[in-house]
């Protein structure tokens, strides 16, 4: 027998051997018992994630802003949250250890065994070093951001008429009623969270009663606008203008009413129509007053800043 035929010969009897163990009982045992294991072993792990992870289960988180610390660990304890603060800053007028913010946020829905981070109030400020005035000519809105930064709060609570310094120049820094201007040099620290208050220019000298434009043409609106020391502000002309001069004021911002003032300066917003409004009289353009009921309130600037900080106050609520 040739070499090749051995080969085939063995080559058969393999195949049969093969062919006879896949059809014997044994190896059907074992291949279905394997495939038992592992449809078992998928079961198993399937579940054990689906407890791991509490799937599709989910509870609401409690509002705890407002309430002590303490209570609030207690009530999240209950829903098997665990509470961490993360964070805990002064705040004028506050308790300490109030909770005053949350992640995640009240009411949303998290899983068990979840986290809860609170920020909450403590008992004493840290005290930060209020910025430097330079060369007098200081701007509001610059140094509210400085104090933003540090954590300081700011408002303005007057203002004095100066025809040489730009609107909104620092004046007087206030804290808690004293005078501090000076003392900026000084490295004057005040506790974080608290409020500065500030006296400010301004450019407007006085006041003037509010004009009625409603039903007047706008090349004429302009030129009363002009006596009264104002100025008009943003112009909204609607679908039906085509020739903004001649076109009529249906609107104005500020609204006109009676006893109704301005400061000098300010601006008038205008709509404008090119169909006269349907309200107007026929002798409105005849009556309309171009010159304000008396002369503005105008001041010198040194009775101004002789007025005292509550008139001041009134003034700009």
């Amino acid at each position: 027998m040739s070499k090749t035929d051995k080969i085939k010969a063995k080559l058969e009897r393999w195949a049969t051997e093969v062919w006879y163990f896949l059809k014997s009982f044994t190896f059907w045992k074992s291949f279905l018992g394997i495939i038992g294991m592992y449809v078992i072993f998928l079961l198993l792990t399937s579940q054990w994630m689906h407890c791991y992870t509490n799937h599709g289960e989910s509870l609401q988180v409690h509002d705890y802003i407002g309430m002590d610390l303490d209570d609030a660990m207690k009530k999240a304890s209950d829903r098997s949250f665990s509470i961490v603060v993360n964070d805990s800053i002064y705040v004028e007028g506050k308790a300490p250890n109030m909770v005053i913010s949350q992640n995640p946020n009240p009411l949303s829905r998290v899983k068990e065994k979840r986290k809860i981070y609170l920020t909450v109030t403590k008992q004493v400020a840290e005290l930060m070093t209020l910025p430097n005035l330079y060369g007098g000519n200081d701007d509001y809105v610059s140094f509210q951001r400085k104090l933003k930064r540090i954590g300081v709060n700011s408002r303005i609570v007057g203002r004095r008429f100066s025809s040489k310094l730009e609107e909104n120049t620092i004046l007087e820094v206030i804290f808690k009623g004293d005078t501090i201007t000076e003392k900026l040099d000084s490295r004057f620290q005040v506790a974080k969270g608290s409020t500065v208050d500030f006296v400010v220019t301004e450019r407007g000298g006085g006041k003037v009663p509010i004009p009625n434009l409603i039903c007047q043409k706008y090349d004429g609106a302009r030129f009363i606008v002009g006596n009264f020391n104002l100025n008009v502000g943003s112009i909204i002309e609607d679908a039906t203008v085509t020739n903004k001069n001649n076109a009529y004021i249906w609107k104005q911002v500020p609204k006109y009413r009676k006893g109704g003032k301005l400061r000098i300066g300010e601006q008038i917003d205008l709509y404008l129509t090119q169909r006269k409004p349907d309200n107007c009289n026929p002798d409105d353009q005849d009556n309309i007053e171009v010159d304000p009921q008396g002369k503005p309130e105008d001041k010198p600037e040194d009775d101004i800043n002789s007025d005292s900080g509550e008139e001041e106050d009134e003034e700009f609520e």
